[in-house]
């Protein structure tokens, strides 16, 4: 993701910054897409205007591997189904009117949640949330949307999707066919389901 990018992103979320409500934003897409560096890039950037931000990840709602594996769903994390998507709901609306939240994270070298490791804190006017399914125009996640005050989408073409994905789990000491694996058994099925079932967003990057 370009600077440009998230220099022209961080200056719109900048606007969004006006009175004492804190806001939402949404940075969605599928696996591979970006949405992390995206959302890194514009909360620092944010930051460096002065405008008190912070980014939170939605893989902190993963359900645990105790849950996933007796409900035949571990070959599947990381599926919108694998998610503990009320509980992510509720704290998005505790965001919304509370002024600390203790949220929790996920540890991808332990594929692991671990709660209460990280605080929206009271002074934070604007939280960019990135995930996969943040858009996903299907039942409970299209609830979602009336939480956001400004949701993007990052459109990346498959064939770099896979590239990209591959290369993570080689990253991650996965060997060729076992990151072949993992990209094209779980995370591209993700990710064409996402592009299939994207709902509103105001604003569509690609790259």
């Amino acid at each position: 993701m370009s600077d440009g990018a998230a220099a022209d992103l961080a200056a719109q979320i900048e606007a969004l910054a006006d009175g004492d409500r804190r806001r939402l934003v949404a940075i969605a897409g599928p696996p591979g897409s970006g949405k992390s560096t995206l959302a890194e890039a514009v909360v620092a950037r944010l930051l460096g205007r002065g405008v008190a931000a912070v980014q939170m990840p939605m893989d902190g709602f993963h359900l645990d591997n105790r849950l996933l594996e007796p409900r035949g769903l571990l070959p599947r994390k990381g599926a919108p189904e694998t998610f503990d998507f009320a509980g992510f709901a509720a704290t998005l609306g505790r965001i919304r009117t509370e002024p600390s939240v203790i949220v929790p994270v996920f540890d991808r070298s332990r594929e692991i949640a671990i709660a209460g490791a990280a605080e929206i804190r009271a002074e934070t006017r604007i939280v960019v949330v990135e995930g996969n399914y943040l858009c996903l125009d299907e039942a409970p996640w299209r609830d979602l949307a009336p939480l956001w005050d400004l949701s993007i989408f990052l459109d990346v073409p498959m064939p770099e999707l896979e590239r990209r994905l591959l290369a993570r789990w080689r990253g991650h000491g996965f060997g060729p066919q076992a990151a072949r694996d993992k990209a094209l058994g779980n995370d591209l099925p993700n990710a064409e389901r996402v592009k299939r079932s994207l709902g509103p967003v105001d604003r569509v990057i690609r790259s």
